[in-house]
Formats: C-alpha cells, structure tokens, sequence
C-alpha cells in the first residue's frame, strides 16, 4: 500500500511540473490561445533586408508589436511587412515606419513614428511613408576600401 502511495505522490508532482513548463513557454513565447489582444496593420517596404518574422515593433522606444510575415507585393515590386500591434496604441495614417538595427550589427527591428493626422488607421490598414533600412555593411566597405568621398 505504501508502494501506491509514493507512486501517486510522485505521479502529482510530475504532472505540476508539466503544467508549469507549458505555462511557461506559452508566456515566454508570447502565444495566445484563449484571446488576441493585437490587431493587423501592414507596411509596404522597397526593401526588407535582415528583417525576420517575430521581430519586436516599436514605437518612441517601446515594443508595441511583433513582425507578423513578410510577403511580396508583385504588382508594384514592394515588399509587404504585416505586423501585430497591442490594442490601445494609436497609429495615425500619416505614420512613418523604418527599419533600424539594434547595435552595429544588431537584429532588425521596425520603428513607427506614430503620425498625428486625426486619422486613426484601421485594423487591415497600410502605412504608406516607410524607409529601407540603412546598409551598414556597404557603408563600412565602401569606408574601408577608400570610395567615400570628402566634401
């Protein structure tokens, strides 16, 4: 009997253990089954180079959302960044979105310069004003090799 006892004891403990586990990838992860608590907007970019699904969003500074996919735009050959951005943050439609890189070689991430038209855009809305981001890389080498110029 006392056999049973121990087993179900640590049969519990086992099983706690798992539910902590997967509540915590789902927190860290940031997935949400029961709700979402985001909406989608777009962007459309000449460029995207470096830029991943999953990067942060920001705005002023502070992550307001997560690069949701990247698709191609092939009529008018522009790159489309769909984004999920918490609800209760305000985007106008004459927002500015640009891709910047954390660091010197850091990961990309995109910053909205939130506009202030009096027009709020909508969820499924596109911000047209948007800014590739700047080739550091090249710039080094063109640095490196002598083809910048002095004013």
């Amino acid at each position: 009997m006392k056999k049973y006892k121990i087993e179900t004891i640590v049969g519990i403990f086992v099983f706690l253990g798992l539910l902590c586990i997967g509540y915590m990838t789902v927190k860290l992860g940031k997935v949400s089954f029961l709700y979402d608590d985001s909406y989608p907007i777009a962007a459309k970019f000449i460029s995207v180079t470096g830029l991943r699904d999953g990067n942060p969003v920001d705005i002023m500074g502070i992550e307001v959302g997560r690069v949701e996919r990247i698709t191609m735009d092939q009529e008018n050959q522009q790159a489309v960044v769909h984004m999920k951005i918490r609800k209760g943050i305000k985007i106008y439609d004459d927002a500015i979105a640009s891709i910047k890189t954390e660091g010197l070689v850091g990961d990309q991430y995109i910053s909205i310069d939130p506009g202030g038209s009096g027009t709020l855009l909508k969820a499924n809305g596109t911000i047209m004003e948007t800014q590739a981001p700047v080739d550091i890389l090249g710039l080094i080498s063109k640095y490196a090799f002598g083809d910048v110029k002095k004013p």
